[in-house]
């Protein structure tokens, strides 16, 4: 376990901002990311009006705002409050859930939220906890996760089956805040999972291998899943559209939404393509990577996954296979 941690993780939250190069930013979370059309328009109306016009999509399927004026996150607190999005102020960081988004499964994400809500200790977990329900989210390494009645920890099968999945979720993250002294995340807890795993019961030996299934652009029934480029939503866009966000920067949207500013082609050249923030927002980026890549993808005659990093940190880098160009102020060293 690290031993260097002397001061908490400094993962944004809404109202607890962090301060980038271009103002404040806040990172709103959305367990299981549906959001009505009430909650979009706040957010959107939030983003023209306190920060840079876009609302941003995370990896974990949260929103940021960016360019905030100091004391912004204040009313920006009081907006999401108003709608709902900030149930409390004390647990708001460690409220990470990400969900398979084409699964009905928002209302059990809805009961896990207010469990771990209403556990005071918990709110004490690091903004990186997090929590993973269904099969095609089970590989992006949460702490603890559901694949149907099967209890994932750090990421794995631990071979138990549960008959109260909200119960078990809120009791694994009780006994990982115990365990974790200075750990943000649940591997990194010399013998954690087999400690809880002890605490829950008897594993079986059967085990489910974690996967990530992303959602490709197009139509899926009822639905159509549209790719935001560089995950950037303009906030003009979707007045009064319910969405559902994808931890791959995508939105789920009603059929026949009008996808302006989107793409809706697994064929498009941006499909597969992400990028961290670069300059000017981060002053740590050692060029402005969104510009060199969006030129990229208007050369670029050949499909596949590319994440654009400003320095070595490479934050924002997708799980799984992915070409990876990582500025170093000579240019970009190609990762493969």
């Amino acid at each position: 376990m690290p031993t260097d941690r002397t001061h908490p993780d400094a993962c944004p939250g809404a109202v607890d901002v962090h301060q980038a190069a271009d103002g404040g930013l806040a990172r709103v979370r959305v367990p299981g990311g549906t959001l009505d059309a009430v909650r979009v328009d706040a957010l959107r109306a939030a983003a023209v009006d306190l920060g840079d016009g876009f609302l941003e999509l995370t990896s974990r399927a949260n929103l940021q705002i960016r360019g905030l004026a100091p004391g912004a996150e204040h009313e920006l607190g009081a907006r999401l409050r108003d709608v709902g999005l900030l149930p409390s102020v004390s647990h708001e960081r460690m409220r990470n859930i990400v969900a398979a988004p084409l699964d009905d499964n928002q209302a059990l994400v809805d009961e896990i939220d207010a469990a771990l809500l209403a556990a005071p200790e918990l709110a004490s977990l690091p903004g990186r906890f997090l929590v993973t329900v269904g099969g095609a989210v089970s590989g992006l390494s949460g702490d603890i996760g559901l694949v149907g009645d099967a209890l994932f920890l750090a990421g794995h099968d631990s071979g138990l089956r549960v008959t109260d999945p909200v119960g078990a979720v809120v009791t694994a993250a009780r006994l990982f805040g115990q365990l974790r002294g200075d750990a943000w995340r649940l591997s990194e807890v010399d013998g954690g999972v087999r400690k809880i795993t002890a605490a829950l019961g008897v594993p079986g030996d059967a085990r489910i291998e974690p996967g990530v299934t992303p959602v490709a652009p197009g139509e899926h029934g009822s639905a159509v899943v549209a790719g935001v480029p560089f995950g950037r939503w303009d906030a003009r866009l979707l007045a009064g559209v319910p969405v559902r966000l994808t931890p791959w920067r995508s939105l789920v949207l009603p059929a026949g939404s009008d996808t302006t500013g989107l793409f809706t082609s697994p064929d498009s050249p941006w499909h597969g393509v992400s990028a961290c923030t670069g300059r000017p927002g981060c002053a740590k980026s050692l060029a402005d990577v969104r510009a060199d890549a969006a030129r990229w993808i208007g050369a670029r005659t050949t499909p596949g996954r590319a994440h654009w990093s400003g320095c070595a940190r490479r934050c924002g880098r997708p799980a799984g296979d992915v070409v990876e160009f990582v500025a170093t102020g000579d240019g970009y060293e190609e990762i493969r």
